[in-house]
């Protein structure tokens, strides 16, 4: 496995991404190109690609919504474990001042940088992204999906 860093540490699930996806995108056009064609049948081609629609917007938005759900729960308590056990404190009063996308961008800190970034990330207001670009040492994610 490559190791992961900023530039790399976003993932894909090939099945869904590279085979569901292009599926539903040659069928909405199958769809278009017959109703495009038909003349009698018009009405029940755009009622196909409609319902199509609908199902491709519900398999991304639940494939989605569970596996992050539970995901974000773990990984903010695999944070409060690792910033307690590296500076005997809770984190829940720093929690107060950052955002869930800040919190989550912490995961990536090695246990030595996470209190000071974290810290750092509240007092400056770091974004995400600049909380993820001022990790020296990237701590890799490979189980989020």
């Amino acid at each position: 496995m490559a190791k992961q860093n900023y530039k790399n540490h976003i993932r894909f699930y090939p099945p869904h991404h590279f085979v569901f996806y292009p599926l539903m995108l040659l069928f909405v056009i199958a769809v278009a190109y017959f109703a495009s064609k038909a003349d009698d049948d018009k009405q029940i081609w755009i009622f196909t690609g409609m319902l199509g629609m609908v199902v491709i917007w519900l398999s991304f938005m639940l494939r989605q919504h569970y596996a992050l759900t539970l995901q974000n729960r773990l990984v903010l308590l695999e944070l409060r474990y690792r910033y307690f056990v590296t500076t005997g404190r809770r984190l829940e009063p720093l929690e107060e001042k950052l955002s869930q996308g800040q919190l989550f961008a912490l995961r990536f800190a090695p246990d030595d940088e996470l209190p000071g970034l974290a810290e750092r990330a509240a007092k400056e207001n770091l974004s995400a992204d600049a909380i993820k670009k001022a990790i020296k040492n990237w701590n890799p994610d490979h189980r989020r999906v």
